[in-house]
């Protein structure tokens, strides 16, 4: 297992992006976003991520140096085109507009378009409840899923996320996929030729399966709590789809047509600021709500995110990340010379 700064993984990453084409801007954001990542010892959104990033721009399924453009639509929303890039930017360039609106009218929502997305939403959900913003965000990806009941690929894994400030320490934060598991988790299980846990595939015939290459090649991906996630993935495919004006996951499939890139779509984030709904009283409520964290953390039971936290914790003390040695050398390999 290498050991590697956060800088010099930052550096690495960018250093790849830069070889392979994409701008300096483009290449900061999503190098940003996969070190997050790493750090917080989310290896399916880590420097893994790298692999797909520079096969989809090969497969030439993204603009590696698209210019986010920012439309002021309405009083609350705002829309960011995306321009064919990856969603990172797209987001840093829509995220103050979508502050300012939110603080004027309680609340509003972001649409990002024309997005490629490869990342984890919950440094979406970190960098609004920094601002003291409680969000939410949603996107489909592309046909991995069966509906319950089904057995062919028609949701993506549709991940919800939402973030909630405190007054100290982290935000409360979840970001799960509507599907029993991320997708990066299966092909992270094919690289190391791990079986797969019961429940999270079948095959092409419907049976359950735990071959990841039976699952990701043949046969689908099934939703969290049967047709509880199916419905919630059907609400994500209509809020992040036909509502900003963006693609399904099936029309994501169809738009990449075999070529193995990462999702094609739209994303939506909703922004509430506490500040605007309760005015002076808004210290009083959080307080609420850290008595409902406590209550929860009194039965034993964890809040979500905290393992990611105390990740965070150990490896920026200690200094450096962990990065497997042949993912590391596959990531060096697409350097030139």
């Amino acid at each position: 297992m290498a050991q590697m700064t956060p800088e010099d993984l930052q550096h690495l990453a960018e250093e790849v992006l830069a070889a392979q084409g994409f701008s300096q801007p483009q290449g900061a954001a999503i190098a940003a976003m996969m070190v997050a990542g790493q750090r917080d010892d989310c290896a399916s959104h880590g420097i893994y991520r790298l692999l797909g990033i520079v096969k989809t721009l090969k497969a030439g399924k993204v603009v590696p140096d698209a210019e986010p453009t920012v439309e002021d639509v309405a009083p609350a929303i705002v829309r960011v085109d995306a321009d064919g890039g990856f969603s990172p930017l797209a987001f840093e360039t829509g995220l103050p507009l979508l502050d300012a609106k939110a603080r004027n009218c309680g609340l509003a929502a972001l649409a990002i378009n024309n997005c490629v997305h490869f990342s984890a939403l919950w440094v979406e959900m970190e960098a609004l409840t920094a601002r003291g913003l409680v969000a939410l965000a949603c996107n489909p990806t592309q046909a991995y899923v069966a509906p319950a009941g089904g057995r062919r690929p028609l949701f993506g894994t549709n991940p919800l996320a939402f973030g909630w400030p405190r007054p100290e320490g982290p935000p409360f934060v979840f970001d799960f996929a509507t599907s029993a598991v991320a997708r990066g988790e299966i092909e992270l299980h094919r690289r190391a030729g791990k079986a797969l846990p019961e429940g999270w595939g079948v095959d092409a015939e419907g049976a359950p399966s735990n071959d990841a290459r039976t699952v990701l090649e043949e046969g689908a991906m099934l939703t969290f709590g049967g047709h509880k996630g199916s419905a919630l993935s059907a609400m994500i495919e209509l809020l992040a789809g036909p509502l900003i004006g963006d693609l399904t996951s099936p029309e994501s499939s169809a738009v990449d047509a075999g070529a193995g890139g990462l999702p094609y779509h739209g994303e939506l984030i909703l922004a509430f600021d506490p500040q605007r709904f309760l005015g002076a009283a808004v210290a009083d409520y959080q307080q609420r709500a850290e008595q409902l964290f406590a209550g929860i953390e009194a039965q034993g039971a964890r809040l979500p995110s905290q393992r990611r936290y105390q990740a965070r914790e150990r490896n920026t003390t200690r200094g450096w990340l962990e990065v497997p040695d042949e993912l590391l050398a596959d990531v060096r390999a697409l350097l030139p010379g």
